[in-house]
């Protein structure tokens, strides 16, 4: 198996549900521009909404 820097897997739980307070998936804690542009985002951005969810995790 090779590994591939650029590869930054999807947080997403499946457990999609929006908060209406928080504005946060309840499933994998990202906003909803956050999950609709996962796909399009280059790996540094990736790894930064990585790190922005280990905060929201600890709050």
């Amino acid at each position: 198996m090779t590994f591939d820097e650029n590869h930054v897997p999807s947080p997403c739980t499946r457990v999609c549900v929006i908060d209406p307070v928080s504005g946060y998936c309840r499933g994998c804690l990202r906003t909803l521009d956050e999950i609709t542009g996962w796909g399009t985002k280059p790996p540094g951005e990736r790894r930064a909404v990585i790190a922005a969810l280990e905060e929201r995790k600890r709050r």
